[in-house]
């Protein structure tokens, strides 16, 4: 890349850091200072200094290929047309495993009290730096049974490519430097929220850097920053509890299930006084046993997301509330249980911008030039907001996440080309990190100036989404 275009991106970036108007407006002195600390990191020298011609990265990232084209896309579509939901992903695993094993790695499963989850160490690993590799593998859960509309299942095999070419580089040369794998499961699912029962458990400590896959419509890497692919989340249930009677008498009963109506029809209501961005989607999981007995007992599942946690806590009272409120409307009880939450991560331009250097070099199709949002490189934003890492998305769908045509896609050319791209250019980014301690220097320098600034961001946020008052009725 000439050094001219990679200053007009970085300059995008810039402009781009926080995902809402009100959180660049409010936080502008800390988006100030990470412009002014994104001068000093020189992003894009290092991007023309990486990607230069360079024969030993080349013959790595052959590798990762040659594993991809003999072996992986195939185990890739294995997996697809054996989709297994969260936390119950037995045969991906053994799969994955088994081939992590008889390429050099020792497995350790049921890490942090998760049956599908597991770390691996490649016997020859030889100290810092430490380069970490997670691997996804659940699939959907649908209406018509668990299937890969998010391609999870091909993410593993990424992962594994350059994690085995890496491992085999780094002995052959006699190299300081390691590398680990991540089985992470239950991705779309919580609790747990696995990633991060894994950091609290230890399993990521001592990474230098961690990379990741992930499937996509289009060809994109993030801006620096703070931020989430899918916002910050609070995954709540609302359980009603009420009392049984003949739906001939229901005035003899209370009906749960008539309290989860109102509270979807609350939460409607209240929609004009969220801030736009704001996103509350539920699901009824219960609501009732028979149509002649009066529900005594019915829940909701809740994702509540916005773009930042501070918005986000006024947002949760206010649907808490709405459960409340239909709990009184309807002679019920309420119990409110937050399960889950997803935070910000942080992102970083100079692995981000190398990462998306190597795409464009391999290949990938769709490609968005402008950076997107800030987001860190894996969803729960535990891993991600304390070790510096990038995350890898070459276009492999026509259709959007989520879908029936993207796991179509993923046993078609598009999703086999965009895997193969992916684990090229991870490779070549891993190979960077581990070749050049001035670059390891600066994505720490970097990382480390973000993640100092996190605090004054939320104060500042914190300043701006003021409660109005409201005085007593008079």
């Amino acid at each position: 890349m000439h050094r001219t275009i990679a200053y007009i991106f970085l300059g995008t970036a810039i402009a781009a850091a926080q995902e809402t108007p009100t959180e660049r407006v409010a936080a502008h002195d800390v988006v100030r200072k990470m412009a002014d600390l994104e001068k000093t990191v020189d992003v894009s020298g290092w991007v023309e200094r990486l990607t230069v011609s360079n024969p030993e990265r080349d013959r790595v990232v052959a590798r990762a290929k040659q594993l991809m084209d003999a072996e992986l896309i195939a185990m890739g579509d294995d997996i697809t047309r054996h989709p297994e939901i969260g936390f119950k992903e037995k045969r991906s695993v053994a799969i994955l495993t088994d081939y992590l094993k008889q390429h050099g790695f020792e497995v350790t499963m049921g890490v942090a009290g998760l049956d599908t989850g597991f770390v691996a160490r490649y016997k020859g690993n030889h100290g810092a730096p430490n380069l970490g590799v997670i691997l996804e593998y659940d699939a959907l859960r649908g209406t018509q049974g668990a299937f890969h509309g998010d391609q999870h299942s091909t993410q593993g095999p990424i992962g594994m490519a350059a994690a085995v070419a890496m491992a085999e580089y780094l002995e052959r040369t006699h190299a300081a430097g390691s590398v680990t794998v991540f089985g992470t499961p239950g991705e779309e699912m919580m609790p747990p929220a696995a990633k991060t029962d894994m950091y609290k458990a230890h399993a990521f400590d001592g990474m230098d850097v961690i990379v990741r896959s992930h499937s996509t419509s289009a060809s994109t890497r993030a801006a620096a920053g703070f931020g989430t692919c899918c916002l910050n989340i609070d995954g709540v249930k609302y359980t009603f509890s009420g009392a049984p009677a003949h739906q001939m008498t229901p005035w003899a009963g209370r009906n749960a299930l008539e309290a989860v109506i109102h509270l979807f029809n609350n939460i409607d209501t209240l929609r004009g006084t969220f801030r736009p961005e704001t996103r509350v989607q539920g699901i009824v999981t219960e609501g009732g046993a028979a149509p002649n007995v009066v529900p005594d007992r019915a829940q909701a599942d809740f994702y509540i997301r916005y773009p930042d946690a501070i918005y986000l806590a006024q947002v949760r009272e206010m649907v808490d509330n709405a459960a409340r409120a239909a709990a009184l409307e309807t002679g019920t009880r309420v119990k409110i249980d937050n399960y889950g939450q997803l935070r910000d991560g942080i992102s970083v331009a100079s692995l981000d911008e190398v990462g998306f250097a190597y795409l464009k070099r391999y290949g990938a199709t769709n490609v968005m030039e402008e950076p997107g949002k800030p987001q860190g490189y894996e969803e729960t934003g535990t891993v991600s907001s304390e070790i510096p890492g990038a995350g890898f998305s070459a276009q492999t769908s026509t259709f959007a996440n989520h879908t029936y045509g993207m796991e179509t896609d993923t046993l078609a050319e598009i999703g086999h080309h965009g895997f193969l791209v992916d684990a090229q250019a991870m490779t070549a980014l891993l190979f960077d990190f581990a070749t050049h301690p001035e670059y390891r220097a600066t994505v720490k320098r970097e990382f480390d100036g973000i993640h100092a600034l996190f605090g004054e961001y939320q104060e500042a946020l914190r300043k701006t989404y003021t409660v109005p008052p409201v005085p007593e009725p008079k």
